[in-house]
Parts: structure tokens; sequence; C-alpha cells
């Protein structure tokens, strides 16, 4: 009898496993993971999933263009994570990259090309009540459709709105009055109106894309995404320059920071990466920054270097940085590399981390050229951006566990380190969430109390 007990037991742990760790099938080659971690498509099907974000009952909302914000419930342990009971929590295909929720859970963010509304939400319905508010307006640019938002966990209430340029190299951005190529701070509570009635908190960015504030000091950073096509001197060098960028604006809880406000050289000055292959460049070094004017370019790269504020690091050309998240120690910051699309060889693709310390700055110096460790990227990059995944948002659950969406291809992946193990150990999980969390060895514990009890 005992033996026909274990029997029917590992039956139900085996049916209860495979049926809580789905196995998906891309149609591209395996992505490449680095040593250490786990990596898991865990989700298909979806419309252009760009940014994502958990509620406080621990189900994952996506931001899908097209369609609106939707809703999954999490189930499962490790990188074996099930989504399920798919619901459309807001229903306007208007909405294409931003989102954020308030710490109560209570009040949902999101964005749209020319404004940012605010949903009263209810967690347990996954549903909102009303239609929402305006609450930013005035946005719309030809170029760049994403509007970025970040609540500061440091400093209450603060709502930072990221914005990009009206094109490629967009002289209109030379004055800050015109709103462009800039991240402003709102009150998000309040309905501001235009987005040139926020706080200025940094300008001269093309298309600060990616927005995270470390929770070690407060810090806020951005990942720019930089120009196509860059001439200097009537030479092309687009291959090679200019550098993505990684910057630093300060913290929003000191008023007299001498990062606020500042200039960070677009669309007059630009950070170097391949300093060979641009001209006149003297003892230019990666990372600093170098003019592109069209006559006597080079005299102005003393301007950019003293006017304007150089990157804290830059990386690879072409790799479009588009979400960063710190872990919750700010000891590593995880960034979403969308890819190239006007590079003769791809790159990009791929989820990297940069490594902070306790002052709350990265480890590498500004003329790095190594500061991205790729955790998972495409194996087979010569089909890219047509046959492969894109990195786009990037949400931590309170499990510790790291999801990335891909828009190219419809899909979210979960990233652990190995074993299952949490990718954030220090991450807090919530008491509503944990309660409601059952592993396949539980479902299975449980199984043979039950049959145990039967039998005796």
């Amino acid at each position: 009898m005992f033996n026909k007990v274990l029997l029917a037991t590992a039956v139900l742990q085996a049916r209860g496993l495979a049926e809580s760790c789905p196995s998906l099938t891309a149609e591209y080659p395996a992505p490449s993971v680095a040593s250490g971690y786990e990596v898991k498509l865990i989700a298909q099907g979806l419309t252009k999933p760009r940014g994502i974000v958990f509620d406080n009952n621990g189900q994952l909302l996506v931001v899908e263009r097209g369609v609106g914000v939707t809703s999954y419930k999490v189930e499962g342990d490790g990188s074996c994570v099930n989504l399920k009971d798919k619901k459309t929590v807001v229903g306007d295909g208007a909405l294409n990259h931003g989102i954020e929720i308030s710490e109560d859970g209570k009040t949902l963010y999101a964005s749209s090309m020319e404004n940012v509304f605010k949903y009263e939400y209810d967690a347990n319905g996954q549903s909102i009540k009303g239609s929402g508010i305006t609450i930013v307006s005035g946005m719309t640019t030809q170029e760049t459709l994403t509007r970025t938002l970040l609540l500061s966990r440091k400093t209450k209430g603060k709502l930072l709105v990221s914005r990009g340029s009206d094109e490629n190299i967009d002289l209109s951005t030379v004055d800050v009055n015109d709103g462009q190529s800039q991240i402003r701070i709102f009150d998000a509570t309040k309905e501001t109106g235009d987005f040139e009635q926020g706080t200025t908190l940094a300008w001269g960015l093309r298309n600060a894309v990616g927005v995270a504030e470390n929770p070690r000091d407060g810090g806020i950073w951005s990942t720019e995404a930089n120009a196509d096509n860059v001439e200097r001197d009537g030479m092309d060098i687009h291959e090679n320059n200019p550098a993505e960028e990684l910057n630093y604006h300060g913290k929003l809880d000191d008023s007299g920071s001498a990062q606020i406000g500042k200039n960070f050289g677009y669309p007059l000055c630009y950070g170097a990466w391949n300093t060979s292959e641009i001209p006149s460049a003297g003892t230019l070094q990666i990372g600093q920054q170098f003019a592109i004017a069209e006559a006597n370019a080079t005299t102005q790269d003393a301007f950019c270097n003293t006017e304007r504020q150089a990157p804290r690091l830059v990386f690879q050309p072409h790799t479009s940085p588009l979400d960063i998240k710190f872990d919750s120690k700010g000891e590593t910051l995880y960034v979403s590399l969308h890819g190239s699309w006007n590079r003769e060889d791809p790159v990009g693709y791929s989820v990297s981390y940069i490594k902070f310390g306790e002052d709350g700055q990265p480890t590498e110096s500004s003329t790095s050229t190594s500061a991205l460790n790729p955790i998972i990227s495409n194996s087979n990059t010569t089909g890219c951006p047509d046959k492969c995944f894109r990195p786009a948002g990037l949400a931590w659950d309170t499990k510790g566990r790291l999801y990335m969406t891909s828009d190219s291809t419809g899909e979210i992946y979960v990233i652990v380190k190995e074993g299952g193990k949490a990718l954030d150990a220090n991450r807090p999980q919530s008491a509503a969430v944990s309660s409601r969390s059952f592993s396949a060895a539980g479902l299975a514990f449980t199984a043979l109390a039950t049959m145990f009890a039967y039998f005796m």
C-alpha cells in the first residue's frame, strides 16, 4: 500500500510540475545565457509589450501598444512562472510605453505620445474606476513616441516624465523652453496641464527612455539613445559614434544639487565611443563630448566639455538602451538593450547589468567600454532586428525575479539565478503575495499528507 501511495504522489508531483512550468519555444534561436543565470520564456502572443510593473497583489501589468494595459496573475516559483487569467485593465490603444503604480497600489499611471493619465486602480478586481484623468498633456512629437514615467520612492509625490526629440537632430531643443528632449518633474497628485509647466530635471537628452531611482541614495539616472546618421566635418561617423549614454541627474530631495537642471549636450554635443573614427579628434577620449557643427566642429569641442554635462558611462552606439532597473540595495543596475536598426553589424538585443558602489556611482570609470555585463542575449544577431527578441520593459516581482518584455516578438521572459534562486535576494516580499504562493513541491507534500490521512 505504501508503494502505491508513493507512486501516486510521484504522479501528482510530476503533473503539478508540468502544469506549473509550461514550456514555450521561440521561433528564433535559443538565447545565450551567461553562466550562473536561468532565463525562461513565459508568455507569447502579446501585442508589442513595452513597459511593465507589478501591482500590490503581485499581478503583472503590461502596456501593449494598440491594446492598452493588460494584467496577468502570476504563479510558480523559481523560473517556473505561469502567467494566467489575462485581463484588459485599460482599453486604450494610444498607450504605448510608460507605466507606474503608486506605493499604496491604488493609483495607476500610463502614457501615450501626447498625455500622461492617472487612474483609480483596484488590484483585487484588476480594473480601474472611471476613465482616468489627464494630468500632463502637450507632448506630441514626430520622431519619438515614448514618454517614460517614474514615481520617486524617496521624494513622495514626485512624478518624472521623459520626452524625446521631434526629429533625429532637433536644433529647436537648444532652447530649454522648447520642452523637448527633457525630463521634467511633476506633482503626481495634481493635473498639471502642458509638459512645459513641469520643473526641468535635465535637458539636452535626445531620447532618455530608461529612467530609474537608486534606492541606496535617491540618485536619478537615465539612459540616452543617441542620434543616428551623425557626420563630422562632412564625414559619416554613424557606425561607431556617438555613444549611447548613462547620465546622472542628482537627487530630487536635494534642492542644492548641482546636477539638477543640467544640459547633457544634445543636439550640439555627443559622447565619443570610437575616437579613431572622429575627424580631428585630437586628445578626445572615450566618454568625452564632441561637437558636430557644420563648420569648425573641432573648435566647439571645448564648449561641449566645459558647458555641457558629460555622460557618466557610455555604451556601444545603436544598442538602444530602453529600460533600467536597480536591485533593492542599489548595487546593480539592469539595462534592456533594444538593439540596432541602423548598423551594418547588429548590436544590442540583450539584458545586461552595471555594478554600482557604496557611493551610489558606477564602479567603472567614465572612459570604460566594458561597463555592461550581458546576462541574456540573442545567440545569432545576423537575423536582427526581424528574427530575434528585442528587450523593452523590465520589472521586479516580490520574489526577486526580473521580468523582460520583447516588443518585436510579443513575449515575456523571466530572469533568475541558477537553480531558480532570486536575482535580487534582498527584495522584500509582501505578505499578500507570499501567502498565495504555492510551489509544486508544496502541492506534492499536501497531496502526500492527504493520501496518508486517507489510508491510515
